[in-house]
């Protein structure tokens, strides 16, 4: 009867988080791949961890449990030969983690450097936005609105970031007090605002809607509560909200 209900039980889980999960999120194991220019990056990445991980852990179990069902002690047999060391296995554990940790390394190195290339301050074709961080929330400035625009959340009434779609966006983040940190995770960014430091990076939307935001590190009382949202717009609507930004600071 136990057993019964415990597979009942593994079974409606099992079935309640899949159905959560589309198939492009089951694949990447809770990510899509084509969200923003950071995913098409990191994605394959992701994967690729995941999947190392996987095989190592099979390989693990595997070694874990062979020697406890295919070479237990027969009855009336002698105690097995004592082996000091094995030169080729030894070899081989510590080439083949070698091998994995470089391979996995430079592809984070590779996908790092495009996640965080950023375009000359000159450069006349990027969307520019101040994120600071502060106790316990948000403040948004759009370079191209103005003095006097700067959006400001608060724990009750969370701040929406506006995005538009499919053009480039440079990010300089700051803070006011103490380290937060600037976290999208369906974009697969994460940059931390740190007091007197000024992080930087430049990404591109690739579909709109809307998507939820955080700060992922203790930064105090009400950490739990600093939230934001991404909201995903065509250029126009953008251009519509900047443009209203700038009217309600003249007003």
């Amino acid at each position: 009867m136990f057993r019964r209900l415990r597979n009942i039980a593994f079974f409606g889980l099992a079935s309640t988080i899949l159905a959560g999960c589309s198939n492009d999120e089951l694949t990447g194991i809770g990510y899509r791949g084509d969200v923003s220019s950071v995913n098409e990056s990191s994605f394959t990445l992701w994967q690729g961890a995941w999947l190392a991980a996987a095989i190592v852990g099979a390989l693990t179990l595997v070694l874990i449990f062979w020697p406890p069902i295919f070479h237990r002690k027969k009855e009336g047999a002698d105690f097995p030969r004592q082996t000091q060391y094995n030169v080729p296995a030894e070899i081989a554990y510590t080439v083949i983690p070698f091998i994995i940790v470089a391979v996995l390394f430079g592809y984070t190195a590779k996908a790092q450097t495009e996640i965080t290339k950023v375009s000359p301050p000159t450069s006349t074709e990027v969307h520019d936005i101040t994120v600071n961080g502060i106790q316990w929330s948000w403040q948004f400035t759009y370079e191209e609105a103005g003095e006097g625009t700067t959006v400001t959340g608060t724990p009750a009434q969370p701040p929406v970031l506006y995005m538009p779609l499919g053009e480039r966006v440079r990010f300089t983040f700051t803070a006011t007090d103490v380290i937060h940190s600037f976290w999208v995770p369906d974009f697969m960014i994460q940059m931390q605002n740190i007091p007197g430091v000024t992080n930087n990076l430049e990404f591109t939307a690739n579909e709109l809607g809307e998507f939820r935001g955080f700060c992922n590190i203790l930064c105090g009382r009400q950490h739990a509560q600093m939230r934001f949202t991404v909201k995903v717009v065509t250029p126009a609507e953008y251009d519509a909200y900047i443009q209203s930004l700038k009217a309600g600071a003249s007003a």
